[in-house]
């Protein structure tokens, strides 16, 4: 495995949409049509299936779209009525671990997808490894999209997806440990969950190893930053803000947020929702993907932005935005099939409207956001606080920051000092982006 398809594997914790899926099962679409594809991917359990981990699905049809488990059973029935509009067959398969790497792998091998579902911060290693191709939107539907949807898919001024949902972090509130549901500042967080007098104040993923994604909007409310912005807006991984002034005093307010008990390494990816929901804590700060467990345990909750800090000037917490979308393969045996699939899923709510009951995900389209408005407020609420959040970084660089940052800020929680530990950090990382 080469260096880059080695970082990739080394991914924020946190259970969403942009994880993999961990069984394996068939979805497969196929319309009465058919044309031949190379025989090299024809049969299930052929070796380039089993190299690849594709499963399910015909691998003659006309179009073939892979997708991790969820994705793929959310996607397979519209994906079967467009093929049977189209006059073509469509097959929707599984890759249940590595999808990244195993569609990069399979792609260079002319034995890939024509399309595959993914996250947008795989777009810098897709194109430097010239795995994906630009997709054409009509001017209808970028203008349907939310600007950070389409901000999220553009690299190097090229639009490489076709979005349909969105994520990011916000903070829950259980309404019944707090009167304050809507905190102007994290010290009025801490000083209301503190009163609430629970084993926690704030329910908040810090790990033994560390967790930069989840710790981003507290980093930044500090004043740090991971990457400098290009006058476009994109990123420019040689302006590395780890190390430098803003990450220290971000590092100081972790640290003194430690020593006061708020965050702590005993709480995880794997129970910081549960913590919440068993009310040994008053806030949580968590994804969409927590709302199904907060409902199950009946939590009167209120659903909000992360707060800054009120003695920083100008202090905003800005979480990272995920975006699910579309990606056209760049050997793929039927591109036209592709590009227009893509094209009409781009176009109207119609494709992700379809997805949405078995893996309901924020909207990143304004028609879907307006008809889930009334029915589903929570999902519409985080597509809106991805408005006021950043893309996360889709530059290969950032596969360099993950791990040590992440562990360098736990250490930092645990009593580490700041300026040193997270001058030390920025070096590493710097080295390591200079060296890949």
């Amino acid at each position: 495995m080469d260096p880059i398809r080695r970082r990739i594997l080394v991914a924020p914790t946190r259970r969403s949409f942009l994880t993999m899926a961990a069984v394996a099962t068939t979805a497969s679409t196929v319309a009465a049509c058919s044309s031949p594809r190379s025989s090299n991917s024809s049969a299930a359990g052929g070796t380039d299936q089993q190299a690849s981990g594709a499963s399910g699905g015909d691998s003659n049809a006309d179009l073939v779209i892979w997708a991790d488990q969820k994705k793929a059973d959310s996607l397979k029935e519209i994906a079967k009525s467009w093929g049977d509009k189209q006059g073509i067959s469509v097959a929707v398969q599984i890759v249940a671990n590595d999808l990244q790497p195993n569609f990069v792998t399979a792609n260079q091998a002319g034995n890939g997808p024509d399309i595959v579902v993914g996250a947008h911060d795989w777009i810098g290693n897709l194109v430097q490894n010239s795995a994906i191709r630009p997709v054409v939107l009509s001017p209808e539907a970028e203008a349907n999209y939310s600007d950070i949807a389409l901000t999220a898919v553009t690299y190097d001024g090229q639009i490489y997806g076709a979005p349909y949902a969105v994520e990011c972090l916000g903070l829950f509130v259980n309404k019944a440990l707090t009167s304050v549901t809507q905190p102007t500042s994290i010290e009025e967080m801490v000083e209301a969950g503190t009163a609430a007098g629970t084993t926690l104040v704030l329910s908040q993923t810090v790990d033994e190893k560390g967790d930069a994604y989840n710790m981003e909007p507290i980093y930044t409310a500090a004043g740090g930053y991971l990457f400098g912005k290009n006058p476009d807006g994109s990123y420019n991984s040689k302006d590395l803000g780890i190390g430098k002034e803003g990450s220290i005093k971000a590092a100081e307010k972790i640290r003194q947020l430690g020593q006061q008990g708020v965050l702590r390494k005993s709480v995880t990816a794997a129970n910081h929702i549960s913590l919440f929901t068993d009310g040994k804590a008053p806030y949580l700060i968590s994804g969409p993907w927590a709302l199904a467990d907060i409902k199950k345990a009946g939590i009167d909750y209120q659903l909000t932005r992360i707060p800054g800090f009120k003695d920083i000037r100008g202090s905003q917490a800005r979480p990272f935005v995920g975006v699910n979308c579309f990606y056209v393969a760049s050997n793929g045996k039927n591109k036209a099939f592709a590009e227009t699939f893509v094209a009409d899923a781009a176009k109207d709510m119609t494709f992700a409207a379809s997805m949405f009951p078995s893996n309901e995900l924020p909207p990143a389209q304004k028609d879907l956001a307006e008809k889930l408005k009334t029915e589903r407020p929570d999902m519409v609420a985080f597509a809106e606080l991805s408005a006021k959040a950043d893309p996360m970084p889709a530059i290969p660089a950032m596969s360099s920051v993950w791990e040590p940052l992440g562990r360098a800020q736990a250490n930092i929680v645990a009593g580490a000092d700041p300026a040193s530990t997270m001058t030390g950090v920025g070096k590493t990382i710097k080295s390591s982006i200079e060296g890949s």
